[in-house]
């Protein structure tokens, strides 16, 4: 439609001046004023932010920081930065696993949402839950959102170094399947740079802290940015 568009705009003098009755001269204007009505859902579309909802856990709503330093507000400050128009919303929750994310799922991604990134599954690992309820949960979470259409980035964790080598193996292949399944944006672990350093933890050694926040923000950002650009593309087609 908007290819059209712009070609009957550029030509429609000339096609005015084609037709020589009044008749025909009155239909072109009607097709022109037609076709600039049909297109400005599509132009309202492109032009407003992209909306971003970030689903996950502790690590995404920003435990023991102030809202603003979470990771969702930094987030949309550095895209921001990059020229990007976006809107990001922090729907963490602290202690949620994959199965809670997965029942919160429709309150928490309302409609109008064009990506989400997706955060869970470091509580399931904490607790040690069997790594196929994990993958279900989060299949589903995505199975749900890419019907809907919401362009998504999955966002990966890895099982900490005290579980055996076959708990470690099952878990940390979830991501990468999931990715390549249903062909989705892969970040692979969330806090790569992050775990086990000191300087950007919080005082459990689990949460990082507002500069351990900068770190993941930085690290991530291109494939944020990627996912915006994939968002933007999916609602103008």
């Amino acid at each position: 439609m908007r290819c059209s568009l712009v070609a009957l705009v550029v030509r429609w003098p000339v096609l005015l001046r084609s037709y020589a009755s009044c008749a025909a001269r009155v239909q072109v204007v009607a097709l022109l004023a037609t076709a600039l009505a049909l297109s400005a859902p599509v132009a309202a579309a492109a032009d407003r932010p992209v909306r971003i909802v970030a689903l996950g856990d502790s690590l995404t709503a920003g435990f023991g920081l102030p809202a603003d330093a979470a990771f969702p507000a930094k987030l949309e400050r550095a895209l921001k930065a990059k020229g990007l128009a976006v809107e990001v919303t922090n729907a963490g929750v602290s202690g949620d696993t994959a199965s809670g994310g997965l029942a919160r799922l429709d309150w928490s991604v309302p409609e109008g949402t064009d990506a989400v990134i997706l955060e869970l599954g470091a509580n399931d690992m904490l607790r040690g839950m069997d790594p196929q309820v994990t993958r279900h949960a989060l299949e589903e979470i995505v199975r749900r959102l890419t019907q809907r259409h919401v362009t998504l980035l999955l966002a990966g964790m890895r099982a900490a170094a005290n579980f055996d080598a076959s708990y470690r193996r099952d878990f940390d292949a979830i991501y990468p399947e999931l990715a390549t399944r249903y062909d989705l944006l892969l970040y692979p672990f969330f806090l790569d740079g992050i775990a086990g350093e000191n300087a950007l933890n919080q005082g459990d050694g689990l949460h990082p802290s507002g500069a351990g926040v900068d770190a993941i923000v930085a690290r991530i950002l291109p494939k944020v940015e990627e996912l915006v650009r994939q968002a933007r593309s999916r609602r103008t087609m």
